[in-house]
């Protein structure tokens, strides 16, 4: 299994689930959570940089990478992803610790931050805006964009079906489908880590079923929670050339759910993360380390 350079590799039984993920550094925990296609190797060229500082948690989400992948869509909700999570800091021995996601994992985190809110120290989410805000505002430039959310959410196996004709084609098409991305952003050793996961058949089915979770569970969660505000302070990131950067103004989308929000444009599309991880770093530690 491939990793980050200079971090170990290793699973941790929580929440009922299996959960894969790489740790380097010593310091104060900070937990970085991938998004959608990827897995934690997202990180590859970040996380090394981030361990000068902190000890890094860098997990596979369940349903993605070589963490566990249940049946049945309601294990799929970010409640759940998020439980498992705070599960696997607890295991490691950090009661409270800096968060940050990207794409899926930001969502994952924004639930782990109103679940368990005194784990949360800090909470950065990368290049989304709120689930529900997304869903229940539907404009057709998102619809266009993210066309991926409903397609993904059809019933079992249709989507499964089509993605494994050829899961390279279409997990590449999402990759450079969101705003300003070139293949050659990505680092050959991460898409290597994407490819093997991707192929196989249970990690399509799980993210599958993470994106149908968002329709039939994720978005009755947020919406019992549009009145609450996460205090802590909150790190707002997005691709100034993406689609939601495009879409929305992303720190605004933010004010009713977040109270203390430093926003923070990036160069780049949705995966600003591989392709500028010099001013992904510093962003992120002028922000972790003021």
């Amino acid at each position: 299994m491939s990793t980050i350079p200079g971090f170990t590799f290793d699973t941790a039984a929580v929440n009922g689930q299996q959960i894969a993920f790489a740790r380097g550094g010593s310091g104060p925990p900070l937990m970085v959570l991938h998004g959608f296609p990827q897995t934690h190797m997202m990180w590859h060229a970040v996380a090394p940089r981030l361990a000068a500082h902190f000890t890094v948690i860098a997990p596979d989400l369940r349903g993605y990478g070589a963490s566990s992948k249940p049946q049945g869509t309601e294990n799929y909700s970010f409640r759940e992803m998020a439980a498992d999570q705070l599960g696997l800091m607890q295991h490691l021995g950090f009661d409270q610790f800096h968060l940050v996601g990207h794409d899926r994992g930001g969502r994952t985190a924004h639930r782990l931050a109103l679940d368990a809110p005194k784990a949360v120290q800090t909470l950065t989410v990368m290049d989304i805006v709120p689930t529900h805000l997304l869903l229940n505002d539907l404009t057709r430039h998102v619809a266009k964009a993210y066309y991926h959310w409903f397609f993904l959410a059809q019933p079992r196996p249709f989507p499964e079906t089509l993605i494994a004709h050829d899961p390279d084609a279409y997990f590449v098409s999402c990759l450079l489908g969101w705003g300003a991305a070139k293949i050659t952003d990505f680092a050959p050793e991460a898409l290597a880590a994407y490819r093997t996961a991707w192929r196989d058949p249970d990690t399509i089915r799980g993210m599958c079923e993470d994106y149908r979770a968002a329709l039939a569970f994720d978005f009755d969660h947020d919406a019992a929670d549009l009145d609450r505000r996460i205090t802590c302070p909150a790190l707002v990131m997005w691709g100034a050339d993406g689609a939601m950067g495009r879409a929305y103004d992303v720190a605004a989308t933010w004010a009713d759910r977040l109270s203390d929000i430093t926003p923070a444009p990036m160069p780049g599309g949705h995966f600003f993360v591989d392709q500028h991880p010099d001013e992904t770093s510093a962003a992120l530690l002028a922000f972790l380390r003021p």
